[in-house]
């Protein structure tokens, strides 16, 4: 009896054994076996996408780091160069008014000269009235009409000397110039200004300040888009274009009185560089 009871134990243990391998082999519950191999391949791909993906949207989230733009260097770039835009936007209207004084002094020329008494072939008024009272019959009524005519010959004089000198001084050209600067560095830096804001404070703050730069840029793109017609004697583009520059220079006042408050913040609350 104690050897059988032995020989059962034995094929007990045998079967016991033989079904925990079994069942070790048949137990997959992430279906990891060879033949799911492919499967989970792909799993674990997607798993690996996911992850990827997420980590640079939980770094952004807290936005970027622009370092010294984001500062009180960058932070100034934007007051500093409107500051600068507003005094060189005064320079360039009148250097435009330089230009059209040059090119209507023409025309105011050509009206007083033509409230001139005849000359007889004189070359000025004094030559002729010399020639008048110098003659054997001296015609009273002609002499008193050039002496009546001498100041309009110095006015005459005056206008020319000032369509000479401002010609020399090439208004037009530099007007050009300016006007295109102006342009391309203010339409810059009214962009960079709002860029930098949302830098540092991760949005934009609406109000004054921010709609008249906006209505600025529009302004001077407004007053450029004359220009063509304006180089076709178009009167009416000339008035556009005047007017616009006119009221850019008032929205620059604008800018400056609702900016500076903003500018004290700006030091206030940034450091260095």
């Amino acid at each position: 009896m104690p050897s059988s009871s032995a020989s059962t134990s034995t094929r007990l243990s045998a079967l016991d054994t033989d079904a925990f391998e079994s069942s070790i082999e048949t137990f997959d519950p992430l279906n990891l076996s060879e033949e799911n191999s492919s499967t989970h391949n792909n799993r674990a791909a997607v798993i690996a996408a996911a992850a990827a993906f997420m980590t640079p949207l939980s770094a952004n989230a807290a936005g970027p780091d622009w370092g010294i733009f984001e500062g009180r260097t960058g932070s100034l770039l934007h007051p500093v160069a409107m500051f600068t835009m507003a005094a060189f936007s005064v320079s360039t209207g009148l250097l435009g008014f330089q230009w059209r004084r040059q090119r209507t002094l023409g025309d105011e020329i050509s009206s007083l000269k033509k409230t001139l008494p005849d000359l007889a072939g004189a070359s000025s008024i004094a030559d002729a009235l010399q020639n008048a009272q110098s003659a054997e019959t001296v015609d009273s009524a002609y002499v008193a009409k050039l002496k009546a005519a001498m100041p309009i010959e110095s006015q005459i004089s005056e206008l020319q000397k000032e369509r000479k000198d401002l010609a020399s001084a090439g208004p037009r050209d530099k007007h050009f110039s300016q006007g295109a600067l102006l342009a391309f560095i203010g339409t810059a830096f009214a962009i960079e200004g709002p860029l930098n804001t949302y830098a540092r404070a991760g949005k934009l703050f609406p109000g004054p300040h921010l709609y008249a730069g906006a209505g600025l840029v529009v302004l001077w793109a407004l007053a450029a888009s004359m220009v063509p017609a304006m180089q076709k004697g178009n009167d009416a583009a000339r008035t556009v274009h005047i007017g616009a520059n006119l009221a850019g220079i008032g929205l620059f006042g604008w800018q400056v009185t609702s900016g500076i408050p903003i500018l004290l913040k700006v030091v206030e609350f940034t450091k260095w560089p």
